[in-house]
């Protein structure tokens, strides 16, 4: 166990040598709105280490210099909270990386799949979870607990040469390049306070009920960034609606809705909840937020995504890749009913050669679906009418 910054600083030059390292975090999340690191596991094809960045006195800013160096191949196993971490921490996205789950997906190992499924299926290896959900700031840690995070990372090394090897075989590495290049993108982490509304459901109807929505919901951003609690632990994302929808311009009217704690609405909380309100219906009628209207789809697009869900799950298998990241029921809802103006993933990039070009000649009835042989397959019609 790594526990000062000399002995992190020489960890970080030897792993620098090799043209990857896999990489793993054990972190804590449930009372503080920014995760608190708790470890980190690395390793090299010849070196595996732990580093405790609770350790007093630590600097980690070898590991962050280390994250930066673009001649190493950073390989995560669903990178997206470790690379939160890094780059809260560091102020810095990983590059290059490599994400084992994304690889698996385009490689045809199913949606979604776990480490330990991997690991399973490329090594035979049966990895012991019981360590999973433990208190990883309690020092000292348990061996067991160090064998289980090591092993995160010891495993991982296999997994990242296996699926690196078939994308070239199969000459799908770029495939895995433009998923990387999302991951690797700072709006991807650094979502400004104003825009915290979009990870709510709408459950508004009218602009001024939106604006105080986007207003509110940027107030609670804020203030649970700057306490580092959670965002329920500031107002709970029925609170928010509740809000939108009876607009207090007052402390009273804050008091009597149903979600408010009794007396809350005269805490400094309240009172900036009703200033959020105010300045929302303050605005011009200009700037009010528009609320998203449902378009009913066009007559016969639900059973065009009838049909797109069935060409969709035969690409899938066809090609050895996990139709969720080829393609979502969002996704075929939106072709469906534009068409080529569909502004979806699906039609761009490899995703379009794969299934996209397909999808569309499918519902412009140039492609047609049979069954032979206990199997759907697509076919391309020339010169014949619809029944």
């Amino acid at each position: 166990m790594i526990e000062t910054t000399a002995e992190l600083e020489a960890a970080c030059k030897e792993l620098a040598k090799s043209e990857f390292i896999t990489i793993d975090t054990e972190f804590l999340r449930e009372t503080t709105f920014w995760p608190i690191l708790c470890l980190i596991q690395m390793a090299s094809p010849t070196k595996e280490v732990l580093v405790d960045p609770l350790a007093k006195d630590i600097d980690l800013t070898p590991f962050f210099e280390l994250m930066a160096n673009t001649s190493v191949v950073k390989v995560f196993h669903a990178a997206r909270q470790d690379i939160e971490i890094i780059h809260h921490l560091g102020n810095l996205i990983p590059h290059p990386i490599f994400d084992t789950q994304v690889a698996a997906m385009v490689c045809g190992f199913g949606d979604s799949v776990s480490y330990d499924q991997l690991v399973n299926r490329i090594k035979g290896v049966q990895i012991d979870k019981s360590s999973r959900f433990t208190d990883w700031s309690h020092r000292p840690l348990s061996t067991k607990q160090l064998d289980y995070a090591l092993a995160d990372v010891t495993h991982l090394r296999d997994v990242y040469l296996t699926l690196k090897a078939q994308l070239e075989r199969e000459k799908r590495s770029d495939w895995l390049t433009e998923e990387m290049n999302i991951l690797e993108a700072r709006e991807t982490y650094d979502i400004h306070p104003d825009d915290a509304w979009q990870r709510l459901k709408m459950r508004v109807k009218k602009p001024q009920e939106l604006a105080i929505l986007k207003f509110v919901a940027a107030w609670r951003e804020r203030e649970a960034r700057s306490r580092n609690v959670p965002r329920s632990r500031i107002l709970k994302d029925d609170c928010l609606y509740e809000i939108a929808q009876q607009q207090p311009k007052d402390a009273e009217a804050l008091g009597r809705l149903r979600t408010i704690g009794r007396g809350w609405e005269r805490s400094a909380g309240g009172a900036a909840v009703v200033e959020a309100v105010n300045a929302a219906l303050g605005l011009p009628k200009s700037e009010m937020p528009q609320v998203p209207r449902h378009t009913p789809a066009p007559e016969g697009a639900a059973a065009a995504v009838e049909l797109l869900k069935v060409l969709l799950k035969l690409t899938a298998e066809k090609h050895g890749v996990a139709a969720k990241v080829i393609a979502n029921s969002e996704d075929l809802d939106k072709i469906a009913a534009d068409g080529e103006k569909a502004a979806v993933a699906a039609l761009t990039g490899w995703r379009r050669d794969l299934f996209g070009e397909t999808a569309l000649r499918l519902i412009q009835g140039d492609v047609a679906l049979r069954f032979v042989d206990r199997k759907v397959e697509a076919v391309e019609l020339e010169g014949q009418q619809s029944a």
